[in-house]
């Protein structure tokens, strides 16, 4: 069964004051007009669970107006357990907390993990690179805490590499080391990276046929040290990483930035051998990043052995009726989701009848 969000208690944060939700184990739907928090609950939701906000906001964005303190708290239970995440504010820094004591965000995801779907998910697929690779990365952090130790370790060499670039004279002997650092580092993160890519491109395919039974997807890695196949490992990586940024050293002087490894590579979507990106249509492209989403679910839920928090915010109007239905059907499995709308008429009466329903007023921010 694993873990499930019961309560959620909000002081201070964004546009609540003093507000306590309590969720169904299966489906919420949270419903209200515009601008009354819904995205805000989604939102405490996450940092609860990943650690983190697709917001990336600052400490002193999440509290309300005037507030010098705030928090969220979320009592979970399952697997006969009764415990706390939370999230307190104050003097302009935040602090995460697990049964009252501090932890560091992305230690909450190991106990109960989120994958969230909004709006700004939509343009997944025509997006920069970026923006499919925090996705990623961001998945494979809350599903392995060593995989967020990876990125971080991997980002800050990078970092420094590209400082000495920067530096006139550059000494050389110091950059024979930062490229071995680079090197290791991004060999190591890209191995962990492909397998993971791999479960999801799999999952995601065979979900987008569900779907859409005429077309074929197909997920592609596209790595900046060139063509890379299944069953080469870290040292061979490592190895070619090398090469590349000794050969690469004078434009990369030039330019002052590293320009290769992960921080550098993209995911492309085909279907039936033609990019997504150019010639899909906007449902076409709305389908992968439904399947996507789907995937991350079942992906997280194969190896953690529980099944994420589902948040949906504000998505069912962005689908139409067939997408929608698709949704619905997956969200039916055992999962607890978290959904926001403006209209319930985007669900069925059955959905409806075994879903809890809590209306939010019109507290504003």
């Amino acid at each position: 069964m694993g873990l499930k969000v019961a309560t959620l208690s909000l002081y201070n944060f964004r546009n609540f004051t003093d507000t306590e939700f309590s969720f169904s184990p299966s489906m919420t739907i949270l419903q209200g007009s515009n601008a009354v928090g819904k995205t805000n609950t989604v939102e405490a939701l996450q940092l609860l669970t990943a650690g983190q906000s697709f917001r990336k906001p600052t400490a002193a964005q999440l509290l309300h107006d005037g507030a010098a303190e705030g928090s969220a708290k979320s009592e979970l239970v399952g697997d006969g357990r009764h415990v706390e995440a939370a999230l307190e504010i104050q003097h302009g820094r935040r602090r995460f907390l697990w049964n009252t004591k501090p932890c560091r965000g992305y230690d909450l995801a190991s106990n109960l993990m989120s994958v969230l779907f909004n709006p700004d998910d939509l343009s997944f697929v025509k997006r920069s690179a970026s923006y499919r690779r925090d996705e990623l990365d961001g998945f494979g952090s809350q599903v392995n805490r060593g995989y967020a130790k990876l990125v971080r370790a991997y980002m800050r060499s990078v970092e420094q590499r590209n400082r000495l670039l920067k530096d006139t004279p550059i000494d050389r002997s110091l950059l024979n080391c930062w490229d071995a650092s680079v090197a290791l580092g991004g060999a190591t993160l890209l191995t962990h990276r492909l397998a993971l890519f791999r479960r999801l491109a799999q999952a995601a395919s065979e979900i987008y046929s569900t779907i859409s039974a005429s077309e074929h997807l197909e997920c592609h890695y596209l790595c900046s040290l060139g063509d890379i196949k299944e069953g080469m490992g870290r040292e061979e990586y490592e190895t070619r990483f090398a090469d590349k940024l000794e050969r690469g050293r004078d434009d990369a002087i030039r330019r002052q930035m590293t320009l290769v490894g992960p921080q550098r590579d993209d995911i492309q979507f085909t279907l039936d051998g033609r990019d997504a990106r150019d010639f899909g249509s906007q449902g076409q492209q709305r389908t992968i990043v439904l399947a996507w989403k789907m995937a991350e679910v079942k992906v997280a839920t194969e190896i953690r052995g529980t099944t994420p928090l589902l948040l949906l915010d504000d998505v069912m109007s962005e689908l139409d009726e067939e997408r929608r239905r698709s949704l619905t059907r997956f969200m039916q499995k055992d999962m607890q989701t978290v959904i926001t709308t403006t209209n319930l008429g985007y669900f069925s009466q059955d959905i409806l009848d075994g879903t809890q329903v809590i209306q939010l007023g019109c507290e504003k921010r």
